[in-house]
């Protein structure tokens, strides 16, 4: 999919597909670049959340932009959603580390477990959200379990583009680890900075996507695997 995505992706910048030209259908694309229809439309599913296409029904897949400026995500832009976040999530997990109960420990404890077992992109994603809800409810304040209830829907798309473009998934069950780890120690100050570095390392990894190293090399002969 990656691979797919690289070289759409290398096409609207170059230029190959204008400002309001329609892509080939997704059968004509599955025939040139020699993948499933399942991939093509992840990759297409990406070029929509970059901002660079949009989907009409029954008309096609349209170019509406040539660069990447700010992916979004449900009903919010990329750095919206981290700049909420940042002065959200990391003060919460300094209120869980010193609010929280032995229940919420062991919740978080038991959803980290699987989220380290887990392979399945979809179910990870799933309690990748949930693991956040958690940490806001530690801090044994309603109103933020509210707010992350509030970009929940935006944190999972997130999540899935972040995972699906950059193989964050075992970089961030370490990070999560850090996170439990404070709150078991009752350390606010380990807390804050385990959760700001979450953070950084989302922003990122965010940024290498959006912004990579410009590549103008076509996909190999016979075209990308599916």
């Amino acid at each position: 999919m990656e691979a797919v995505l690289g070289h759409l992706r290398g096409a609207i910048e170059r230029g190959e597909y204008a400002m309001g030209d329609k892509l080939p259908s997704e059968a004509e694309l599955c025939r040139t670049l020699e993948v499933s229809r399942p991939v093509l439309r992840e990759a297409l599913r990406a070029l929509q959340t970059m901002g660079l296409t949009v989907s009409r029904t029954g008309k096609g897949t349209f170019v509406v932009a040539n660069a990447v400026e700010d992916p979004t995500f449900g009903d919010y832009a990329a750095s919206d959603l981290l700049e909420v976040r940042r002065h959200i999530e990391i003060p919460v997990a300094g209120y869980a580390a010193l609010r929280r109960s032995p229940e919420n420990l062991d919740h978080l404890a038991h959803l980290l477990d699987r989220m380290e077992r887990e392979t399945d992109t979809t179910a990870w994603v799933a309690m990748d959200t949930l693991f956040h809800l958690a940490v806001a409810e530690a801090a044994q304040n309603p109103v933020f379990r509210r707010v992350i209830e509030e970009i929940r829907d935006a944190l999972a798309r997130q999540s899935a583009f972040l995972n699906e473009l950059g193989g964050r998934r075992e970089q961030s069950n370490r990070e999560h680890r850090a996170i439990v780890e404070a709150l078991i120690d009752g350390s606010e100050h380990d807390a804050v900075e385990a959760m700001s570095h979450h953070l950084d390392r989302v922003e990122t990894t965010l940024t290498d996507i959006v912004r990579p190293g410009r590549t103008d090399d076509p996909p190999t002969e016979g075209g990308p695997e599916a």
